[in-house]
């Protein structure tokens, strides 16, 4: 059952003062500059609970209170905390399940997620050409009034999921009934699959120069295979109309209201333009943004190379909007690499990528900002006290990105900025020990760590064993003093917040197809996997002081769990449900509201393929893998 919000306890507030009495001696772990006036002002109590506050080796409470301004009023024992409840003050019993920190996701694409909805989806699933024809044909029979010239858009495009050997041609999808423009968008957000008509209405020929950051994948006789990699797909998704406002403002909200449901309390927009800072702006001016929100402000490949304009740039985008509430500035994001499944196989590699038969190759991946460039660029923001959030896949990506935040140390000495790297699939074990000495923060999407079509067909035979054995290192970095953050990367996932903590120690989760990858080398513990995905995420948006944590003056951004996440078996943390979510002390989130209801039981990760012999053709013998029967 839920916790009942509507009940009020009728408590005498006389007995409030005695309650800040005997919770003032213990300061550290309760509060030191409270007046009576404001302890008999608990907004919010929660009681016969399991709080954890997220301090290191602090103990568990039984209770917890907000305060009328939003924050937290105090830690301790049930009875005491209890006898700060007024006559109007939210009582919840919270039934022995935990209470702790909201999830701080530190590397999402909240409004992306809700955009994607407007669109028709393909559901990341794998088809053979023949089901994907048919599928499509259905979608344009949905839309057969936007005929002849209106664009088919189709999120969640499967780039591993055609059979092996099945080039990603238009002439698949210029045999579909139909003139209009057709894009599907890879669920990876890396790849997008057109038609000719769409080559043709963005000018894209044989002759076409690739853009920086992105490639035009040309067939053997030189001309564009419809396939766009990076920023190539700007080339065609930049013609694309425009949501309505109103319809894209709804479906923002609602997705803000899904994550606040299972949890989410802060999220780091990782990739942000002016276009979506208006969609804040919007959500902000009508009630709807439920999150705080540290937006990344995205610099081009081009933007990086001039370091003084990129800082204008983004104080120019910061004046605009910096008084939007809710908005955090002081972040920019960059793309140093693509992603390393095959086939984009655009991540930056340190050796070459291996061919489907293990043997080597000449393609070491895409490095789109070298590191004197993003050098240069680190030590003009850090020295104007902006924070670089670096997409680094490959190893090589990951080596340009430290040595450009070394770069901006000697240039600058240390100054908090806490630079970070996503993603972080593959590092090279001699970077691990840069991480901490450089105060690097690790930000990682621990839910991809499992055994699946993605790291072992799309993967293991094009890296080898012994590379794929240092896949999504959490454990290493974290041996050798790096910060670990923790982030989602929705909706390249599906968000999954708990299934995702799950996974950073079982390295399996609730769908792995094949079974953990590596949990004894890489795996981390439970303290750690929870710390990540709050304080750890906190400190990496430097929000430590306001978030992540529940200590008295801190912003109530609280859940009430279903479980006692501390005890319950690890695969048992998949199924947690969240009862109760509070930003700055307000509710944002019931258990019995109408969003919590359509909630399907928390899953991380797409459905994928689970036969073995769908990415490379059986050729087990070259990659070590065992088929699963």
């Amino acid at each position: 059952m839920s916790p009942d919000l509507s009940r009020r306890r009728l408590l005498a507030a006389a007995t409030a003062a005695g309650a800040a009495a005997a919770l003032a001696p213990a300061a550290s772990a309760t509060a030191s500059t409270r007046t009576a006036t404001t302890w008999r002002s608990a907004a919010l109590v929660v009681h016969n609970a399991r709080v954890l506050t997220g301090e290191r080796h602090a103990p568990v409470h039984g209770a917890i209170a907000v305060g009328r301004d939003g924050r937290v009023l105090a830690v301790g024992p049930s009875a005491v905390v209890r006898r700060l409840a007024g006559r109007d003050t939210d009582v919840v019993d919270a039934r022995r399940a935990t209470v702790m920190s909201g999830i701080v996701d530190a590397h999402a694409h909240p409004l992306e997620a809700g955009a994607r909805t407007l669109n028709p989806s393909l559901a990341n699933e794998s088809f053979t050409v023949g089901q994907l024809q048919e599928k499509l044909r259905e979608f344009l029979t949905d839309s057969a009034g936007k005929e002849p010239d209106g664009w088919l858009v189709v999120e969640d495009w499967n780039p591993v999921g055609l059979p092996a050997g099945t080039e990603t041609h238009h002439r698949i999808l210029d045999a579909l009934p139909t003139r209009r423009p057709i894009a599907l968008l890879g669920s990876d957000a890396h790849n997008t699959w057109v038609n000719q008509r769409a080559l043709d209405l963005a000018a894209i020929t044989a002759a076409t120069p690739d853009p920086a950051g992105g490639e035009i994948v040309h067939g053997a006789d030189g001309s564009p295979t419809g396939l766009l990699k990076d920023t190539a797909s700007d080339l065609v998704t930049r013609l694309i109309p425009e949501p309505d406002e109103a319809a894209l403002l709804d479906v923002c909200a609602k997705a803000l209201a899904r994550a606040a449901a299972m949890g989410v309390t802060t999220f780091m927009d990782a990739a942000v333009s002016g276009d979506r800072l208006e969609t804040y702006a919007g959500l902000a001016r009508t009630g709807r943004l439920l999150q705080r929100i540290v937006p990344a402000l995205r610099l081009s490949a081009e933007q990086t190379k001039d370091p003084a304009a990129a800082l204008a740039y983004v104080r120019g985008l910061r004046k605009q909007y910096g008084e939007v509430a809710g908005l955090h500035f002081g972040t920019v994001k960059v793309f140093l690499d693509g992603v390393i499944e095959y086939p984009a196989q655009t991540a930056a590699l340190l050796t070459p990528y291996l061919d489907g038969d293990g043997k080597p190759t000449d393609n070491r991946g895409d490095l789109y900002v070298t590191a004197a460039e993003y050098g240069r660029l680190a030590t003009v923001l850090d020295r104007a006290g902006w924070q670089l959030h670096g997409h680094a896949i490959g190893d090589r990506a990951v080596r340009t990105a430290l040595d450009g935040y070394e770069a901006a140390l000697r240039a600058n000495g240390r100054r908090g900025n806490r630079h970070t790297i996503a993603h972080l699939q593959l590092i090279h074990p001699d970077d691990f020990r840069r991480f901490g000495r450089l105060g690097v923060v690790a930000c990682m999407q621990l839910q991809w760590a499992m055994r699946d079509v993605w790291t072992m067909d799309a993967l293991l035979p094009y890296i080898g064993a012994d590379r794929h054995r240092l896949l999504y290192p959490a454990r290493s970095l974290q041996r050798y003093g790096a910060v670990l953050s923790g982030g989602s990367d929705w909706p390249v996932d599906p968000l999954g917040p708990w299934n995702q903590i799950r996974t950073a120690i079982d390295r399996e989760g609730e769908v792995a197809e094949q079974g953990a990858l590596y949990p004894e080398l890489e795996g981390i513990d439970r303290s750690a996997a929870l710390r990540m995905h709050t304080a750890g995420s906190a400190y990496q948006l430097r929000l430590e002081g306001r978030t992540g944590t529940l200590t008295p003056g801190k912003a109530a951004d609280l859940v009430v769990l279903d479980r006692d996440v501390t005890r319950v078996p690890v695969k048992e943390l998949s199924d947690t449900r969240v009862r109760l979510t509070l930003v700055g002390g307000k509710v944002v989130h019931e258990l019995d509201s109408a969003v919590a209801k359509t909630l399907p039981t928390p899953t991380a990760t797409p459905t994928r393929p689970a036969s073995l012999a769908q990415m490379h053709g059986g050729r087990h013998d070259a990659c070590g893998c065992t088929p699963v029967t």
